[in-house]
């Protein structure tokens, strides 16, 4: 739609935001027979980043029959994750596949202005009505709920409604911002700079082609991830107090890329592209993740570290439920308060077995290896996923509390984000899966004493 044409005043549901959690509900909810306007306040394509995506993503695109459009894109395929560095210096692989047989064992790593512009396209293709350049200025509201926004659009002010409102607006979240529900996280005052580079060579990587590199050192950690065949995202991430005041951050940036060698090896060849990029102080949460006709998802309530890849996974898993939740409750009003309960719970489950993953690496000092020893896990070799519940967990399995790891890591009080909550338990792809090896296990016979 553009200037010329009507514009919409009335629909089912209005999602502010078109990343991948905005234009994943407006799609399930344009194929749910809803009405929906998306409205996106930059130009498609725009850079971002959150490049490296995690198995399940398969499955929500298959869902959403996107799959097959995102597979001809010809991203670059990721079938597990390195990590370097930290104690000894020593690397390990974690690859999907050892999450054993049933479950995705490959997913993209994508150039995120390319991906979003897709993913918007597969929405609007649904019957979503997709608007860019269009901000959003104000919440509309009767008495204290919800009911549309106020817009601009080519240079004219509109007001559209709707029962329910979506915010999938990341970092600039109208919801978040006007009602105040923003926390900081100060125990992860980071910084990231993050710079693209061409010329990418893949005989160059002293690991498996396509992999995410994570290399954890004395100051932070280095991201490497492949976009495109001969185009690599290259981050540093580190406490704020490093980069704060630096006049030269391009020099601060090269020197703790130089610390990975595995990843320096990968780089042989390449050139910047572009300016180096910087965001700081960008880990936050919200405790409030619904209200009165409106919904939050993705980043618009929670971020954490991309160090695990989990962004654009919890990004359009929210949206996902979220879609399904506004759905459900246009059908049902009465059960609006179970519904947004239910789905605030699945949020803050998935965020909070995150950060948890997050806030342990970082105190075992930038080391996966260091923080699965320190937890009891048997870690040899250059095998960090041989164990099942390690590669499911760093592959998304946030929902399960058969999960080993998930269990150490929510027994960390320390560790907790949200206040307290009633946890929300039941893995959104492989339940049935779970159920099945539930009941295998029951059948094996007790070990003799």
């Amino acid at each position: 739609m553009n200037s010329a044409q009507t514009p919409l005043e009335q629909v089912d549901v209005i999602v502010i935001g078109a990343g991948p959690a905005g234009t994943t509900a407006a799609t399930k909810l344009a194929q749910s027979g809803r009405s929906v306007l998306v409205l996106e306040r930059r130009s498609l394509p725009r850079f971002h980043i959150g490049e490296s995506l995690l198995p399940p993503i398969s499955a929500i695109l298959e869902e959403l029959g996107a799959y097959e459009r995102v597979l001809e894109q010809g991203y670059v395929l990721k079938h597990g994750a390195e990590f370097s560095g930290g104690r000894k210096g020593r690397f390990g692989r974690i690859p999907f596949a050892g999450q054993g047989p049933g479950r995705h064992h490959v997913t993209f790593q994508v150039e995120r202005a390319h991906f979003d512009k897709t993913m918007a396209d597969v929405a609007q293709e649904n019957g979503a009505t997709v608007l860019q350049e269009a901000t959003v200025h104000e919440l509309l509201r009767d008495g204290d709920r919800v009911v549309g926004v106020r817009y601009e659009h080519g240079g004219k002010s509109y007001t559209a409604h709707a029962p329910y409102v979506i915010d999938a607006g990341g970092r600039a979240s109208k919801v978040a911002h006007t009602f105040g529900l923003r926390r900081s996280i100060d125990s992860l005052r980071m910084v990231a700079a993050y710079q693209h580079f061409k010329g990418l060579d893949e005989q160059y990587n002293p690991g498996v082609e396509g992999d995410l590199q994570i290399g954890g050192h004395a100051d932070g950690w280095v991201w490497a991830i492949p976009i495109w065949s001969d185009t690599i995202s290259v981050g540093a991430v580190m406490p704020r107090d490093l980069l704060h005041g630096v006049a030269d951050r391009e020099a601060v940036f090269r020197d703790h890329v130089s610390r990975i060698s595995r990843i320096t090896q990968r780089l042989t060849g390449t050139e910047p592209i572009g300016e180096l990029k910087v965001e700081t102080d960008y880990c936050y949460y919200s405790d409030t993740i619904t209200g009165d006709g409106w919904f939050m998802v993705g980043d618009s309530a929670t971020f954490f570290d991309p160090i695990f890849s989990g962004g654009v996974f919890l990004a359009m898993c929210t949206g996902l439920k979220a879609a399904e939740a506004v759905d459900a409750i246009l059908s049902e009003p009465e059960r609006a308060n179970e519904l947004q309960l239910a789905y605030s719970n699945f949020y803050k489950t998935g965020y909070d077995v995150y950060g948890r993953l997050i806030y342990a690496y970082y105190e075992a000092g930038y080391s996966l290896r260091g923080f699965l020893t320190d937890a009891g896990f048997d870690i040899s070799g250059d095998q960090l996923g041989s164990n099942k519940w390690v590669a499911r967990l760093v592959s998304g399995d946030f929902w399960n509390p058969r999960n080993v790891l998930l269990g150490h890591l929510r027994a960390q009080s320390k560790w907790d984000t949200f206040a307290p909550f009633e946890p929300h338990w039941g893995c959104p792809f492989y339940e049935e899966l779970n159920v099945a090896e539930d009941e295998e296990a029951a059948k094996e016979p007790a070990p003799v004493a």
